[in-house]
């Protein structure tokens, strides 16, 4: 059978992610290849350490991008720490939490689950309390940003618990890395990991991972072989190491090319310019949402800016609205995960996804859709109160990206 060429529609990406892509990205994926052991590759591999050292915040000198997406640096974290026996506490607010907490197990660990209603976050005085009557904690693991209900979750006081009761920490950051701080070192984290998809506005394929050297010696400590081969750290440590270099899988040379010029992007921003670009393009589009009657899930400051959960009133056919979005549009949203199936979208201003054109192209078509429904009458609400944000914000082009 003759396949025909492949030629994928143009979309605009706002959903839970992968997000856009810059240009400059796309170029590097095109690069000629290299071998994976290349002397000119490896400086490619420096490279993107020291700029992932920069996004993380961190020192920490294991920092490197793991080969694929950012639920293999999740399983990465738990088989490299957990044992068979090892007690680990668990945050469990939706879908990666748990998920979390299944990699535990299967790692033959004791899941200890701290859990909270979908949508609202991870109380450290909960967590205070299970670490005082548990016994020895292996670790704490908790997702930072929980992509299936846009909650933020606070990190210090569970880091300085962690800190207290000599417990690793270990931090899911895979939707807020490059979107908001996640300042790894000034918390403490042990072991964090993401993914190139988000934030980082790179395809999917890589996940960035940091280990501090307290996690690495309890790798080192290991009194069973890591259950993961492919994932063990301790063999990849060798390939990433300067001057060692030892051989253990072929790296996917152009994501690599590809996530060092999605982190050259984000130096050249700034982080602090990058935080900002996100928390207003969200104000505004949440601002808008709630103009067409649409509330946020979480509660105010617990709200991701780079991924709005919002509920929809049962009267609203919200999968078919997301039909026509992507149909007649070319608008990507998501819809809600687990017990929040058809009562949510989850819409991403990661990245390259995070401008005020976009913010306000979405927003139009929803306009249209609901006016064609019958459940807006006034055209317009929706831009008005989006405006009325950015019309607050100086240096407004800050929250577009160059």
């Amino acid at each position: 059978m003759a396949l025909q060429d492949f030629i994928p529609p143009h979309r605009l990406l706002l959903g839970p992610g992968p997000s856009l892509v810059h240009p400059r990205v796309l170029r590097a994926l095109s690069a000629p290849l290299l071998g994976h052991l290349d002397p000119a590759f490896l400086s490619v591999m420096n490279d993107i350490q020291v700029l992932l050292r920069l996004v993380f915040q961190t020192e920490h000198r294991f920092t490197i991008a793991i080969s694929g997406t950012g639920s293999a640096g999740m399983e990465a974290s738990i088989v490299n720490l957990v044992e068979p026996g090892d007690a680990v506490i668990v945050g469990i607010n939706g879908v990666f939490g748990t998920r979390l907490a299944s990699v535990v197990e299967r790692c033959g660990g004791k899941v200890i689950r701290v859990e909270a209603p979908w949508g609202t976050c991870i109380e450290p005085d909960v967590v205070e309390q299970v670490l005082a009557r548990s016994g020895p904690v292996k670790a704490v693991a908790i997702v930072h940003a929980e992509t299936s209900t846009g909650a933020w979750q606070p990190l210090e006081d569970i880091a300085n618990l962690c800190r207290q009761h000599e417990t690793l920490f270990v931090v899911d950051a895979v939707t807020s890395l490059g979107g908001v701080p996640v300042d790894v070192d000034r918390l403490g984290i042990d072991v964090c990991y993401s993914g190139t998809q988000k934030c980082l506005s790179c395809p999917p394929g890589l996940s960035p991972f940091t280990m501090s050297e307290r996690a690495l010696a309890t790798v080192k400590r290991r009194r069973t072989p890591c259950q993961s081969w492919y994932l063990d750290m301790g063999l990849i440590a060798d390939y990433w190491a300067e001057g060692t270099r030892a051989y253990h899988h072929t790296a996917p040379i152009s994501m690599l090319y590809a996530l060092r010029e999605a982190l050259r992007l984000v130096e050249e921003e700034g982080l602090a310019a990058r935080f900002k670009r996100h928390r207003v393009n969200s104000e505004a589009l949440l601002a808008g949402l709630e103009a067409l009657g649409l509330i946020p899930l979480p509660p105010a400051g617990r709200r991701l800016p780079m991924l709005n959960c919002v509920t929809i009133p049962a009267h609203i056919p919200e999968a078919d609205i997301r039909a026509q979005l992507l149909t007649h549009y070319d608008i990507e949203i998501g819809g809600g995960l687990g017990p929040l199936k058809g009562k949510i979208w989850r819409i991403g201003l990661m990245g390259e996804s995070s401008t005020e054109a976009h913010v306000l192209t979405l927003l139009n078509a929803l306009e249209a859709l609901f006016m064609r429904g019958g459940w807006l009458q006034t055209p317009g609400v929706a831009l008005q109160a989006a405006s009325r944000i950015y019309s607050h914000v100086p240096n407004r082009p800050e929250v577009e990206r160059s």
